[in-house]
């Protein structure tokens, strides 16, 4: 009877380990994207501080305007009607670097990731390497490498990266007499 006891506990312990080779691990969820705390925190990027040198270039009253429409149908929640407001006013100025910023906000608020990056760059390459509107272009492009899925394996396209852009976009003010 000891052999057979055997058998048997070598048998269920066979059944069990095959039971718990069959279990599954709930997949692990993604990241949660929240586009309003993306935009949020690429806005407190852009503060000014007091001893910062801040140029803001003149405005056209018409892409003003489409601003101003795009602004208010943003704090409606109308994301895709602000994108197509801040769109209009690029067709009559699409080398605004402040305009191109406004348009990767909203289409981080769309969850268009790639647009915002691309708009973003575009930003960075048309404007001021320097001051609170560089530091949203960056800060635009480190929320949108964090919300994805899988992180870029580039060199120098990781989210510390562009944070260390961003930062590097502080400058202070001249001294003045």
């Amino acid at each position: 009877m000891k052999k057979s006891h055997r058998v048997r506990m070598a048998l269920i312990a066979l059944g069990v380990s095959a039971l718990a080779a069959c279990t599954t691990v709930p997949p692990v969820a993604a990241p949660v994207f929240d586009a309003r705390a993306a935009v949020t925190a690429i806005r407190a990027a852009g503060d000014v501080a007091s001893s910062e040198l801040d140029v803001k270039p003149i405005r056209d009253p018409q892409v003003e305007d489409l601003r101003e429409d795009a602004e208010r149908l943003e704090k409606a929640g109308q994301y895709d009607q602000a994108a197509a407001s801040l769109d209009h006013a690029l067709q009559i100025n699409p080398d605004d670097p402040a305009l191109l910023q406004e348009r990767a906000e909203a289409a981080l608020l769309t969850t268009d990731l790639d647009t915002a990056e691309r708009l973003a760059k575009q930003a960075i390459d048309r404007g001021s390497k320097v001051g609170p509107l560089c530091r949203r272009h960056w800060e635009t492009i480190a929320q949108v490498r964090q919300a994805r899925p899988t992180p870029i394996d580039v060199p120098g396209a990781g989210v510390a990266d562009a944070r260390r852009e961003r930062d590097a976009c502080t400058v202070a003010a001249p001294v003045r007499y």
